[in-house]
């Protein structure tokens, strides 16, 4: 892994220099918050990297923290104590405020559980909910009460198209996702005005993380999804970029958006590959 980032750190274009921010949700080498916490630190940011206690006995964010330099601070996002610490000893850790999150946080339990969507045990809905969307508005509002935002900074929360479009096998978890980006509209809106902090949700192709990989039927979708974009699935190092853009200056006037980072699958109504796979 450090020989790699060696070798794409003489591509950095400094977008992010100066700028400091918190990576939620890095458990793995596979992680899309593990692969942005990277980028970020090649283009010139300090960073602050927080998981959930138990996320963090599972996974390698040690690994992490020594590549990117940073202090981890664990904090369970169902908690409103938690949080203020996290942000709290964050800035104290910057000396200052934060210019950019990034919210990578999505838990199933009625999908872990095997339930399906027309069996839902609706108290492990509600902590789906709670932890996979609420979980935005809850830092959002920590950081409002704090004052922690910098005046232009910028919040991202990783989506799914399943928001928008049926995907059987995605269960309970597409409500949580469409939630999740009405929060964004939401808050973004008030946080626009309060200190023209943008908040924008981007729908990424399906990705091989771990958290992924639990979706059942997951190959098939990452197939699927190949074949309906014109230019393929997109990877986590390009979603990695694409938030980097996000995070910068570039960006200034992009708020309460869902940004399709899928290489056109949202756009597709069907490709010559599919229609040649089933007239087989």
């Amino acid at each position: 892994m450090f020989d790699i980032w060696r070798k794409i750190q003489s591509m950095a274009y400094n977008l992010l220099k100066g700028k400091k921010g918190i990576i939620f949700g890095a458990l793995d080498e596979n992680s899309i918050a593990w692969r942005t916490a990277l980028k970020c630190y090649e283009e010139g940011a300090q960073l602050v990297l927080t998981n959930a206690p138990v996320a963090l006995r599972m996974g390698e964010i040690n690994k992490l923290a020594e590549a990117v330099k940073a202090p981890v601070i664990g904090a369970d996002v169902t908690n409103m104590d938690d949080l203020k610490k996290l942000f709290e000893e964050s800035m104290k850790h910057f000396g200052g405020g934060i210019d950019f999150v990034l919210h990578s946080i999505g838990m199933s339990l009625n999908m872990r559980k095997g339930k399906s969507y027309t069996e839902l045990d609706y108290e492990w809905n509600k902590k789906t909910l709670d932890i996979s969307a609420m979980s935005l508005h809850r830092l959002l509002r920590t950081a409002w009460d704090l004052d922690a935002l910098n005046e232009g900074a910028s919040v991202i929360a990783l989506t799914y198209i399943a928001a928008q479009r049926v995907f059987p096998d995605y269960n309970e978890m597409a409500d949580a996702k469409a939630l999740l980006e009405s929060v964004t509209r939401s808050f973004g809106y008030n946080y626009g005005l309060k200190k023209k902090v943008r908040v924008n949700t981007v729908s990424q192709s399906p990705t091989r993380t771990t958290a992924g990989s639990g979706v059942k039927g997951f190959d098939g979708f990452i197939t699927y999804a190949e074949k309906m974009s014109p230019l393929g699935n997109a990877t986590g190092d390009q979603c990695a970029d694409y938030c980097v853009t996000l995070f910068s200056d570039l960006t200034k006037m992009v708020t309460m958006q869902n940004l399709f980072h899928d290489g056109g699958f949202s756009s597709t109504g069907v490709t010559a590959e599919v229609i040649n796979q089933m007239e087989k």
